[in-house]
């Protein structure tokens, strides 16, 4: 036996079960196909820029962060509660007055929805704070669609508000996902911020990965098969252990082993490199007025000023879905923020085009989360398709996984 567990893939998953492993003294190694760590959660370095891998944010209220992460040591920066959303003719600035009482004007005129909407979410709020937040996830379930419907929200409140947010955070403009996991996010919003690691959400992997001991992360090896403990890959070599944890996205789990595939939901983000930077502040801007494939846009270096060169801005359009050819999704995406920002947009660089067709797992009802993660005596698998699509749910995982091996090993002596 070369190992007493092999870990497959190096996203936060699989780190976070790799480092609860070592933790305990036990003898694991993490193999990784790609050329870093971290999976779906990188950054790249660009002519000077940092370009993460698609749009990402990080919810500071995800429970399991501070078991991991000094938020303070990463040099966290905050976006401004709430989004400038576009109606069509202009952005409307809807915040959070409880946290920054100077935009509860612009929150009441906001043209998104009727006074008694923005009630109505006054009223979510206080419904999805209400208790422990894992009771959420024992609620009624429907679609997130149903459950604003019945909470009495409008058409148009859905459609220029909750549509374009949960387009980006979800990946699903169609709120078609489950109602638990909307709440749950909903909570994350209300009790916590939003924001980025100063120098990338790659830090996140990164600091995860450098406390395990040297040699125990290998890079560029290529799983093509499980077989009793033996690991089989490209390159020709193998190795064994005493138990393999699959810590890979969901179709790659499902090819290597009989869980089922959760499906995927797809996402394009293009990256734009300006001079000058088109929104004030550390702002996300939604769109809602359905004017192109953007649904969600920042500027970076308004967040944080490392995304990009001294005297340059670092720009970020999110297309959940994506169909189109890239060329097409560029003019479509320059038309669509030419509409906003007007022909400056025609001077901006594009840096990249991320087209991510696994950016989360499907979570459409039925949801269940914290999934078996004991596949047999000798193989165990992770994953945020396990328990819920977030950086939250993939920490946890592989966390549990970790455990419930060490608990498996405990019990065999």
């Amino acid at each position: 036996m070369d190992h007493e567990v092999v870990i497959i893939g190096a996203g936060l998953a699989g780190l976070s079960c790799a480092r609860t492993l070592a933790a305990a003294g036990i003898d694991v190694v993490v193999v990784e196909k790609s050329d870093g760590v971290g999976g779906r959660v990188r950054t790249d370095s660009v002519d000077g820029y940092r370009l993460d891998r698609g749009f990402q944010i990080l919810l500071t209220a995800y429970p399991e962060l501070d078991r991991w992460f000094d938020l303070d040591a990463l040099d966290f920066r905050r976006f401004r509660a709430g989004a400038n959303v576009w109606t069509g003719s202009r952005f409307a600035r809807v915040g959070d007055p409880l946290r920054r009482p100077s935009d509860l004007v612009s929150t009441l005129l906001a043209p998104i929805g009727s006074f008694a909407d923005k009630l109505r979410i006054l009223q979510l709020v206080a419904s999805v704070r209400r208790g422990k937040a894992r009771s959420l996830l024992s609620r009624p379930e429907m679609t997130t669609m149903k459950r604003l419907e019945r909470g009495g929200f409008s058409p148009i409140m859905i459609d220029r508000f909750f549509r374009p947010l949960f387009a980006g955070i979800q990946l699903d403009p169609d709120l078609e996902v489950s109602s638990r996991r909307f709440e749950m996010i909903m909570r994350m919003l209300a009790v916590g911020d939003t924001g980025v690691p100063a120098f990338g959400m790659g830090t996140l992997s990164d600091t995860l990965a450098t406390p395990l001991p040297n040699g125990s992360v290998q890079l560029n090896r290529a799983v093509l098969g499980i077989d009793s403990g033996r690991v089989s890959f490209a390159d020709g070599g193998s190795t064994t252990a005493r138990v393999v944890v699959v810590a890979t996205d969901g179709p790659t789990a499902s090819a290597l082993t009989s869980v089922s595939d959760p499906g995927s939901r797809s996402v394009a983000a293009l990256w734009f490199a300006a001079d000058e930077s088109p929104l004030a502040g550390p702002v996300l801007a939604l769109d809602g007025a359905a004017s192109g494939p953007v649904k969600n846009f920042a500027v970076m270096t308004e967040v944080s000023p490392a995304y990009a060169p001294i005297g340059r801005h670092l720009a970020v359009a999110a297309v959940p879905g994506a169909p189109a050819r890239s060329s097409e999704l560029e003019t479509e995406s320059r038309s669509q923020l030419r509409s906003w920002f007007g022909p400056v947009v025609d001077r901006w660089d594009l840096l990249r085009i991320d087209r991510i067709e696994h950016a989360q797992p499907n979570q459409e009802p039925p949801f269940s989360p914290k999934k078996p993660v004991r596949i047999d005596a000798n193989l165990f698998v992770c994953g945020d398709h396990r328990d819920t699509a977030s950086i939250q749910g993939a920490l946890y995982s592989g966390r549990r996984t970790a455990e419930a091996v060490l608990a498996q090993f405990a019990n065999a002596t």
